[in-house]
């Protein structure tokens, strides 16, 4: 079954009137992993599209989105997965790719319809192409490693680069997880913006009876959203995108937009936020 939302762009003077419940309307996605069901939302954005595909009974086949306005999804858009849950597998024109929990697929534009099977829990992200790359498994083992923070600042964490310019080519999607040390709870602070792409945060491993507040907003203007385990937040180009969690946990980023250099951003210095 193939559920689709769409999320209008809104810009910031509309956001700082906006109150929780608007807030979340608009920014957080929940009950997004639902058994036996491929959930899909379409992002104006870059025209991001994130979504998942649980596939408990059976498989679950992704091959036309009316939203696209094209035949096939992958028509003129390339496709990331990444795997959270036990492994699975997924079938891409023909040829078959068993993929474990952490591990990312890269579908190229133009491939066509995409079946996900077994005991995955796939999270996907999808954006606009322009060039056909290939359909790429990326393990682990393949990923850019970079280990930032410290227990001193809460913040001693990994991230784990698996959609990058240094792993695997893609036309605009950039993504990765990290993950944080017991005892480290803080994501990207001081923070940062990048008005030339937008980003999208998937939270998972999060304990059932903890939760991670998602810092955004501009600079001056901030606010935050209560998160829980594999629930995403849409991050428009003009926000910060921080959080801090009552434990540690990890989390999926993945951009869209002008470039793919993971570096671009503009930071944002302590004494500027609000």
């Amino acid at each position: 079954m193939l559920k689709a939302e769409t999320r209008y762009a809104i810009d910031p003077e509309h956001a700082k009137t906006l109150g929780t419940e608007d807030l979340r309307k608009n920014f957080h996605v929940g009950g997004l992993f639902a058994d036996d069901e491929i959930k899909l939302v379409y992002s104006h954005y870059d025209r991001l599209i994130l979504g998942s595909a649980v596939p408990t009974k059976g498989a679950l086949t992704l091959e036309a989105l009316a939203e696209t306005g094209t035949d096939t999804f992958l028509e003129r858009r390339e496709m990331g997965v990444l795997n959270i849950g036990e492994t699975g597998t997924i079938t891409v024109d023909g040829e078959t790719f068993e993929i474990a929990k952490g591990e990312v697929l890269y579908v190229g534009m133009g491939s066509g319809a995409v079946e996900f099977s077994g005991a995955g829990r796939f999270y996907i992200l999808s954006a606009p192409a322009h060039h056909k790359y290939p359909t790429t498994l990326i393990r682990e083992a393949d990923a850019k490693r970079v280990e930032l923070g410290s227990p001193e600042t809460a913040n001693e964490r990994v991230i784990i680069q698996l959609l990058h310019p240094d792993v695997c080519k893609s036309c605009q999607l950039v993504m990765g997880y990290t993950q944080f040390k017991p005892g480290s709870v803080w994501n990207t602070m001081p923070c940062h913006v990048h008005d030339r792409r937008m980003e999208a945060y998937l939270y998972f491993d999060v304990k059932d009876d903890n939760r991670v507040f998602h810092f955004m907003g501009e600079p001056a203007h901030t606010r935050h959203m209560v998160v829980a385990n594999e629930e995403a937040i849409i991050s428009p180009p003009w926000s910060i995108h921080s959080g801090a969690g009552t434990g540690a946990y990890t989390f999926c980023w993945a951009m869209a937009g002008d470039n793919v250099d993971f570096t671009d951003m503009d930071m944002v210095p302590m004494a500027e936020l609000r």
